[in-house]
């Protein structure tokens, strides 16, 4: 599969920034604002952006390798929290209505049949994934489809006018599948030990002890020796992928199609927009790192992608939640650009 993403225009960029400099303030006083208004344009190829119908997709999913301990919680929480969602409950709830963000949830491949529920996505591929300590996570066959999967939703979302999608998952064990995915694309440094690599991306998830740290690391060093640490993005996340993660990471590159901003969220979504980058580079202007997980290895993700997050809250809830909470930054940004005054038209003198 193949997927045309826009290259952004040099002349479109040049007259943003002279409308950004001339707003009523010295050059540069807002900082990252300006930047973030800058990209908002080009992304959407537009000297007055605005932002139509923002939405945050929550991606569910569950893990073979869940039952043999890489999480601290059992493998129901999943659909558990799959119902806290639906019911509106959760973190990711509370902040989308304050935001009035919209909100679907989508059932990658939860093991459990909530059947037909407003709010809810049916895109299942399967029950789960497979144990990747045993065989690879996924066929290239559920790969496939759930990259298409995602590609349709976001396409779906753009037709119903929507130009802003942010990025959360749910799934017990995730975090592992997080860790196996960016030590296969990140690698390792030139020096570095590969067990030390793939140890600064292991973190403690949902909530390990020290032991239960030590097992995960364990597990993670066993599966990499049965399936090998590939370089190239569909086999990786054929062997240690989920299918939450594997369909964000189709819906990341359909939503770049169509000149949609991405908000990245913390390290799940960041291995998905791994996966993404390593198909298609040109994804990576269209994204908006929300914020700094507290999960470790999220900052070894932002620093090979060179990017800076907009904000550090130490949240590692995942669910969309820092998605969500960087959405006013991003609607601030687009509102400067568009409503603030320039010095010709506020009668006000320019810089000696």
């Amino acid at each position: 599969m193949t997927y045309t993403i826009p290259a952004f225009d040099p002349a479109l960029a040049a007259t943003l920034q002279h409308r950004i400099d001339r707003k009523t303030k010295p050059l540069g006083a807002l900082g990252r604002l300006e930047a973030l208004a800058l990209q908002i344009g080009q992304v959407q190829g537009r000297v007055e952006p605005l932002l139509s119908q923002p939405h945050i997709l929550v991606f569910a999913g569950d893990h073979g390798a869940a039952r043999v301990g890489v999480s601290a919680y059992p493998q129901d929480v999943t659909w558990q929290m799959v119902e806290n969602f639906l019911a509106g409950g959760a973190a990711i709830n509370v902040f989308s209505r304050q935001l009035e963000l919209g909100l679907s949830v989508v059932d990658a491949g939860v093991a459990h049949d909530f059947g037909k529920r407003p709010g809810l996505v049916d895109a299942k591929i399967a029950a789960g994934t497979a144990n990747y300590l045993e065989e690879a996570a996924m066929t290239p066959a559920q790969r496939d489809a759930a990259l298409a999967r995602g590609r349709e939703l976001a396409h779906a979302l753009a037709r119903n006018g929507c130009n802003c999608v942010g990025f959360g998952e749910m799934g017990i064990g995730n975090t592992a599948a997080a860790s196996l995915l960016s030590h296969c694309l990140i690698g390792t440094a030139a020096g570095e030990d590969a067990d030390a690599a793939l140890a600064l991306l292991v973190g403690r998830g949902t909530g390990l002890d020290d032991a239960g740290l030590a097992r995960k690391r364990e597990l993670l060093a066993r599966a990499l020796a049965r399936g090998g640490r590939t370089t190239d993005p569909l086999a990786a996340l054929a062997e240690y992928g989920g299918f939450e993660i594997a369909m964000m990471a189709g819906a990341m590159l359909g939503a770049a199609e169509k000149r949609m901003l991405l908000l990245v969220d913390g390290f799940i979504v960041t291995s998905a927009l791994l996966v993404a980058h390593a198909i298609a580079p040109q994804i990576l202007p269209y994204c908006v790192f929300a914020h700094r997980s507290r999960e470790p290895g999220h900052a070894r993700q932002l620093a090979h992608l060179e990017v800076e997050p907009l904000m550090d809250l130490d949240l590692r809830l995942g669910e969309g939640t820092g998605a969500a909470l960087a959405f006013p930054l991003v609607q601030a940004a687009v509102n400067c650009l568009n409503e603030m005054a320039s010095f010709e038209s506020a009668g006000v003198s320019d810089k000696a």
